[in-house]
């Protein structure tokens, strides 16, 4: 499939999945095979937008940099691009480190936790458009080609703690929102070290 193909693929709205609500802040968190919580341990999970997405990079070199301070947390992320797609884009942007990615190329896990497809106004508005033009000139993060996926598909962020609670819980409002995961560990009575950014893993995850 060509680049102008695939990208004009991930503007194809996905089929519509039968939304559970989003867990709150005391609720238990949705039980999923594919996403096993460990008891030993807090999770912070990460639903991304497609692999691509420059707000997705960013949100996944934040929770990469977390994941190499913070051997205590488990850290989860999610992709809804097919394996392959997810696979080389993790290595290009910098390799997983410490962080468990899980492919949900069904967008079950999505929809379980209340992450349903948006609108136009969600993707495509003013302040995105803009927001996407800052985080490329400012941080030297760009589009990158997307082989998978779809662009309507809504992120989120969650922390769950070791008894399975959920502590903080952001589905985002915008494509454009890159999730505090700083406060994710707050809620779990973790706080954030300052320590000198690790060189980063480029082996990928599968």
């Amino acid at each position: 499939m060509s680049s102008l193909t695939q990208e004009w693929e991930s503007f194809k709205a996905p089929p519509a999945k039968e939304l559970a609500p989003a867990p709150k802040v005391g609720e238990k968190a949705p039980v999923h095979p594919n996403l096993t919580l460990p008891s030993d341990k807090p999770t912070v999970i990460v639903f991304l937008r497609h692999c691509g997405c420059p707000f997705a990079e960013k949100t996944f070199k934040n929770l990469t940099a977390l994941s190499a301070q913070h051997e205590d947390v488990h850290f989860v992320a999610v992709s809804h691009s097919s394996p392959e797609a997810t696979e080389r884009w993790v290595v290009q942007v910098g390799g997983n480190w410490e962080v468990q990615v899980i492919v949900d190329y069904e967008r079950e896990l999505y929809a379980q936790w209340g992450l349903g497809v948006s609108n136009t106004w969600h993707v495509l508005s003013p302040l995105t458009l803009y927001k996407t033009l800052r985080l490329g000139k400012d941080e030297n993060i760009w589009n990158r080609p997307t082989e998978s996926g779809s662009r309507w598909q809504t992120s989120g962020a969650f922390a769950v703690g070791k008894d399975g609670v959920v502590t903080w819980a952001r589905p985002a409002a915008s494509a454009d929102e890159i999730p505090d995961l700083v406060a994710a560990l707050a809620s779990l009575g973790v706080k954030a070290k300052p320590k000198p950014k690790p060189e980063p893993r480029t082996d990928g995850f599968l």
